[in-house]
């Protein structure tokens, strides 16, 4: 299975597919000028990618030196003539993490609690569960995927998740959340055991990104959602985002299939806070994403700190995959998210001042390589531009 961020634990092994195959494309990077515009590139790109099997659509926005450029291709619907549109809003799934670690770096910023802090300052009942032999999780734990908090919560949730492909998967998944809030959750909570001392090994944990929103309430003593339009709306002019629609929102939602399934599936249901893994937004808007990390503010310059250096190629940030040693990327930050009807990567690359943003509407065993071989192309194709110029 090709594993994806919120609905499987192991981020990490993408990383390195990624890093390996970007390691490969280095060592044949043009070193003559482009013959194409970088906008047809980006577009054959797309066109390339939704050739790949069960891939309907693909929608991918870049940003390169300032220059934006947004291309749709595809139907969204098989057999409908239609293809996306700056207008249609994707779910993007676990990229909405890297939402939550910018809200996090701003709350440490002002002062409003500490990474260090035990994750219990700001629960208000008693979580003796919440540490192993004495080391509580913190909140740096949380962000780094270091806390030993299991993946989802509920518990059994994992136990769907782990045969994602099924076609079951889907309408368990709207079963389990059906009536699952935020006091079922911090009930569960109460259930965890910590396996092993928090800080040390990552084990992708979206409700440990949950906890972070409930944190984040607290400090703030205001609800996540409103957190969050306030704090993109403000610093990065983000408007048309959020968690939860309205009837008019939801009739732009893109429709997306689940693995094999030819029929459209179902949204991802309603987790309790959404932090992890409930955003929904356009491609202009990501493209306001993008410029806002690129532009290294003190909150994103916060936000990519590394809190856990795994070895010398593989850290983590606030939520943030941080990779180096990539001859063709150098030090990028990377986040892919996945739910059961959508897929996408987002990729910021100071190196050429180059951001990156693809999403499909299908999600399957083989998203997500198709969408890391679009990526790299791109990268290629910018890093032909920069050689070119380096010669002049």
């Amino acid at each position: 299975m090709q594993e994806t961020s919120l609905i499987a634990p192991n981020e990490r092994r993408l990383v390195f597919l990624v890093l390996s195959t970007a390691l490969l494309i280095a060592s044949c990077t043009r070193a003559n000028a482009p013959t194409k515009d970088l906008k047809a590139e980006i577009d054959e790109a797309a066109g390339t990618l939704i050739e790949q099997p069960l891939l309907h659509s693909t929608s991918i926005g870049v940003v390169y030196r300032g220059e934006e450029i947004i291309v749709h291709r595809g139907n969204m619907e098989t057999g409908k003539p239609g293809p996306p549109t700056d207008a249609t809003l994707y779910e993007i799934g676990s990229l909405s993490k890297t939402l939550a670690g910018s809200l996090m770096a701003r709350a440490v910023l002002e002062r409003k609690l500490s990474l260090d802090d035990d994750v219990r300052k700001y629960l208000s009942e008693a979580y003796p569960n919440l540490q192993y032999e004495g080391e509580p999780v913190r909140i740096r734990h949380l962000l780094s995927h270091t806390s030993g908090l299991p993946n989802m919560l509920p518990e059994r949730a994992n136990t769907v998740l782990a045969d994602f492909t099924d076609h079951r998967t889907p309408a368990r998944l709207n079963a389990i959340y059906a009536n699952y809030g935020k006091a079922d959750f911090l009930k569960d909570l109460h259930e965890v055991e910590i396996p092993r001392a928090p800080g040390k090994k990552y084990s992708y944990s979206s409700s440990g990104t949950e906890l972070t929103a409930h944190i984040l309430e607290t400090v703030y003593k205001t609800d996540y959602e409103s957190l969050l339009r306030d704090f993109l709306r403000d610093s990065a002019g983000m408007a048309d985002i959020g968690i939860s629609l309205s009837d008019a929102e939801a009739s732009r939602l893109a429709v997306g299939y689940h693995s094999d399934n030819a029929a459209p599936t179902t949204p991802m249901p309603q987790l309790p806070w959404g932090a992890s893994g409930n955003v929904k937004t356009t491609v202009p808007e990501m493209m306001k994403y993008l410029k806002f990390q690129l532009a290294g503010g003190p909150v994103v310059t916060q936000s990519h700190r590394t809190l856990v250096e795994f070895d010398s190629e593989f850290s983590i940030g606030y939520f943030w995959n941080i990779v180096s040693g990539d001859r063709l990327k150098g030090v990028y930050y990377a986040h892919h998210g996945g739910v059961p009807r959508s897929q996408c990567y987002i990729y910021i690359v100071p190196k050429y001042d180059l951001g990156i943003f693809v999403i499909t509407n299908q999600s399957g065993d083989h998203t997500a390589s198709a969408m890391e071989a679009a990526i790299d192309t791109i990268v290629e194709r910018v890093a032909a531009r920069e050689a070119a110029l380096a010669k002049q």
